[in-house]
């Protein structure tokens, strides 16, 4: 493959993985509290939308992308008042969420069809985005997928050297425990629910403002059911699901380029791709043991405490 071909495709990989890597960082948030969350696909609807509608609105578009993330965090309440409030199943209240936010996003955003709202655009890093070879790839690209790049090592960092994080960790391995010695597990539950509705709801936004530049029903076409798997694929660390994102990104991006290069294949063997990867990761990492980087407690209710 000369370069020519290769660079846009990687390039496109890094543009298409973005919005996966946040809503799989959102996800790994959520369940390392304990809580699971299978209503990411819903969640980064409503994102895309509110962040569509709010750009539209406002000309505006960091209160669009702001206000994505912001519509995860309320739908990540539906699901903590849910599993935290009411402690009901975590599975049921996940896919539920799902169908909700994909409905709700799909009636509600009808109406904006078509029009155009403000989208984030390429901006070169200064001196970087002229490196042969790697400027190209990952430097000339919008802002979002600069502050992604920042992201993953920032929740790393947290999770393991802060006493916040250090703390919603044991909320999902040993919540008793952790109640025992006098750290209150279900507002730590809280606090990853909404912290990572957020980053879902800005997976959302992401695609809308910045990756298509418009609104369409059904735009997350099923990329929250590949950050659900892609959680179990990075075992649960931050810095493994950029690997993981980049590499749904570069199917993604693959199977459109093959699609306007006028190929005989199929377009919906095409569209099955992703799909297909996702089934054949989830396999791998049960293969390679990835249930034992599960947090211990994921998806157990917790009492509240005294």
């Amino acid at each position: 493959m000369t370069p020519d071909i290769l660079i846009p495709l990687l390039a496109a990989t890094v543009q298409s993985g973005t919005p996966i890597l946040f809503a799989t960082l959102g996800a790994i948030f959520c369940e390392k509290s304990g809580v699971l969350n299978l209503g990411v696909e819903g969640i980064m609807a409503v994102g895309a939308l509110a962040g569509f509608a709010v750009s539209y609105a406002t000309g505006s578009i960091w209160l669009g992308f702001l206000a994505g993330g912001f519509a995860g965090v309320l739908m990540g309440g539906i699901h903590g008042l849910v599993c935290l409030g009411f402690l009901g199943n975590q599975v049921v209240s996940g896919l539920a969420l799902t169908i909700l936010g994909v409905g709700l996003a799909n009636y509600l955003g009808t109406p904006l069809i078509g029009l155009n709202a403000p989208g984030f655009v390429p901006l070169d890093v200064p001196l970087l985005a002229r490196v042969p070879f790697v400027g190209p790839v990952f430097f000339q690209h919008d802002a979002l997928v600069y502050i992604s790049y920042g992201i993953p090592v920032g929740m790393w960092y947290f999770f393991r050297n802060t006493r916040a994080g250090l703390r919603l960790r044991s909320a999902g391995e040993n919540p008793d425990a952790a109640q025992a010695a006098g750290i209150n597990s279900v507002n730590y539950r809280w606090m990853g629910v909404l912290s990572g509705g957020f980053f879902m709801g800005l997976g959302g936004a992401y695609l809308s403002l910045a990756y298509t530049h418009m609104w369409a029903n059904h735009l997350t076409s099923g990329r929250g059911w590949i950050a659900v798997a892609l959680v179990i694929f990075a075992f649960w660390n931050p810095i493994r699901a950029v690997a993981g994102a980049y590499l749904f990104g570069g199917v993604m991006a693959f199977q459109f380029r093959l699609q306007a290069s006028g190929t005989h294949i199929p377009s919906s063997f095409l569209l099955m791709l992703p799909y297909v990867l996702t089934l054949s990761v989830l396999v791998f990492s049960s293969w390679k043991g990835g249930s034992s980087a599960t947090p211990q407690a994921l998806g157990v209710n917790i009492e509240p405490a005294d």
